[in-house]
């Protein structure tokens, strides 16, 4: 599966019958799969089924999902409301002394409150219910012209994401080689800090020493950190490689990657070592920061 950038806009307009829809998403940065939707009143019970369709596209992201519909102009239809014009014709019957007993013309009866409603025709529920699956196919095209935009974003994301992992792996072959990490000079570094101990201890006894050249050496390693780092340069790799979801795991092994850095930073007693651990640093949180965006 391709990476998916978690950033994208797509609109798709169409028409039923004598409606015109339009639909508009967008999309951003998010811990989980959130959808905003704004239907139009009477149209709620399509809700179920937008998120349905949401949820099969994306995993991850804030979704403003949006739909406008208009109605086309229409031939109004008249209605005749015959029990009103039953009762205004047993009125004139009643009264067929006292008014004019000349037939009624149209104009009159339309004039008449309540005798002829003009309106539009009314949906049949199979008219309604093509209409919902034509908006709801109108949608799903939408998140597909999405899908694309992340998709295309992703993979140009992913491009930049591997570039820093190379950076790291480099940076980390510098501290791998750097000769302040050779035996003899780790060596030689104790051998100085264990006289410098020795000089300012009177009476120490040989455990006490024992245990201080330990933590010396324990510090003066950074095989457990360097190993750490290699494993995870290539567990990031492979998910680069894979694509798919994969965002909250490569946010996981950035923050492994800066325990790592952190930890060489601060047993660190070579200039060319610091250098290096601080530049990791640096492209570690420009890592974390571009993984943010992946979905």
């Amino acid at each position: 599966m391709p990476l998916q950038s978690m950033t994208g806009f797509a609109r798709k307009e169409g028409s039923t019958g004598r409606y015109r829809w339009a639909w508009e998403l967008r999309s951003v940065n998010g811990k989980g799969l959130d959808m905003r939707l704004r239907l139009p009143p009477g149209l709620e019970r399509i809700e179920p089924d937008c998120r349905r369709l949401a949820s099969q596209y994306f995993s991850r992201g804030n979704l403003q999902v949006g739909l406008s519909l208009s109605g086309t102009e229409v031939s109004a239809e008249a209605v005749l409301n015959e029990e009103a014009l039953a009762a205004v014709l047993k009125l004139r019957e009643r009264l067929g002394d006292v008014v004019d007993p000349a037939p009624l013309k149209l104009d009159t009866l339309l004039s008449i409150r309540g005798i002829v409603d003009f309106r539009e025709p009314e949906e049949s529920e199979n008219e309604r219910a093509e209409r919902d699956a034509e908006i709801l196919a109108g949608l799903e095209g939408a998140l597909a012209d999405l899908r694309t935009m992340r998709e295309d974003e992703g993979k140009a994301l992913g491009q930049v994401l591997l570039a820093q992992v190379e950076r790291i792996e480099k940076l980390t072959a510098v501290v791998e080689n750097d000769p302040s990490r050779s035996p003899q000079a780790i060596a030689d570094r104790l051998a100085q800090q264990v006289s410098v101990i020795m000089a300012n201890a009177s009476g120490i006894d040989r455990e006490r020493l024992h245990a201080e050249v330990a933590l010396l050496a324990t510090k003066a390693d950074l095989r457990e950190e360097l190993d750490r780092l290699g494993s995870h340069i290539g567990a990031a790799r492979d998910l680069l490689t894979k694509g798919g979801p994969v965002g909250r795991k490569l946010d996981f092994l950035a923050q492994e990657f800066n325990r790592e850095s952190n930890t060489i930073c601060s047993k660190s007693n070579a200039a060319a070592v610091s250098a290096a651990g601080i530049e990791l640093k640096v492209v570690i949180d420009q890592f974390r920061e571009q993984v943010q965006n992946l979905e």
